[in-house]
């Protein structure tokens, strides 16, 4: 068990435990060599896999380590290190003064539509320039939105990212990834990540901030999993003028999907962002209107051609995840192991 004190890899000093997912613990550590503090991520592996499994999942922390090295943008939180010690991989991190988007959410509510607005340029500026690295990022949610005491806003927790370097992908044991409340219809059904996949994650990032809810919201996984298979997305009170965007990010077909540059241009005109106040000029607890300068505009480049996916969970395949094969569940936004047959 790591308590404070522990000393990773013979120079990170453990501190206190910063925050607590599915795939494991983030610590305030002490870089004793460069002098500095980081955040270092512990690796826990779910319960329920098989050996080879494990083995793969361990190999995550070198993809994580991978895919956040190869972005350098200001909305990415930045790795430093990867290192095997005390039985288990650590992953350090730049350390961010800031909250999580979920942690924003449960302390001060449901947010206006211009901030939230203003929280997804800062996304969608991240997954652009992933995008643009060959890396689908495959778990935002609110818990990887940081709202930094600077004013920016980072996508962090790369653990689940696909690589596109010809490594093989990353579920080929049967096991796909994801938190049930954020994960488009067609990873759960066939397993396919894109672009579009992340940017319906990032379509119900922004409908829980400004609703206070995931638009999936109910009581058990098994539950949401059905819902995202059968049912529209709950009724939004709150969105105003996000509405659209809500809408067209949540498309269950991805071929319907709402495109980046739409998402950025529409996000842009709600934000306002000539006439927004910097968030760290906003008491930390009274979150008002300040978000929308957040992100830089999104340099203009051409998209490449989506590759074909399936329309959702309507049509099903051989290799298609049946939604009663949920293995795992630690809460609401925790990842789920959803098993492929044989």
């Amino acid at each position: 068990m790591t308590v404070m004190g522990t000393v990773v890899a013979g120079r990170y000093r453990i501190g206190p435990c910063l925050g607590t997912g599915g795939m494991g613990r983030v610590w305030l550590a002490r870089d004793e060599v460069l002098r500095r503090d980081v955040a270092i991520k512990e690796i826990a592996l779910p319960f329920g896999l098989t050996d080879d499994e494990r083995e793969e999942m361990r190999a995550r922390t070198l993809r994580e380590a991978r895919a956040a090295a190869r972005l350098n943008h200001s909305n990415v939180v930045r790795i430093y290190d990867v290192q095997q010690d005390h039985e288990r991989p650590w992953i350090v991190m730049e350390f961010v003064p800031s909250r999580s988007l979920l942690q924003v959410i449960r302390e001060n509510g449901p947010l206006p539509p211009k901030d939230v607005a203003g929280i997804g340029l800062g996304v969608l500026a991240a997954l652009d320039a992933a995008d643009r690295a060959g890396v689908v990022h495959r778990d935002v949610k609110p818990s990887n939105v940081l709202i930094a005491d600077d004013g920016r806003v980072l996508l962090t927790d790369f653990g689940a990212a696909m690589i596109d370097e010809g490594e093989g992908a990353l579920t080929r044991t049967g096991v796909i990834l994801g938190s049930p409340r954020y994960i488009a219809p067609e990873r759960a059904a066939t397993g396919v990540s894109t672009l579009a996949s992340d940017l319906w994650s990032l379509g119900a990032t922004m409908y829980e901030a400004v609703e206070g809810r995931a638009p999936y919201s109910r009581d058990t996984t098994m539950a949401v999993l059905v819902a995202l298979a059968t049912e529209k997305p709950d009724r939004v009170n709150r969105a105003g003028r996000l509405k659209p965007v809500l809408n067209g990010l949540l498309q269950k077909n991805p071929k319907h999907r709402m495109q980046l540059r739409e998402v950025e241009q529409r996000l842009r005109k709600i934000a306002d962002v000539q006439n927004a106040v910097r968030l760290h000029q906003v008491p930390k607890r009274r979150f008002r209107d300040g978000l929308a300068q957040l992100a830089a505009p999104l340099p203009v480049t051409a998209a490449p051609a989506a590759p074909a996916v399936p329309d959702g969970v309507v049509e099903r395949r051989p290799d298609a995840v049946p939604i009663a094969a949920v293995s795992e569940v630690a809460g609401p936004d925790a990842l789920v192991n959803l098993r492929r047959p044989g």
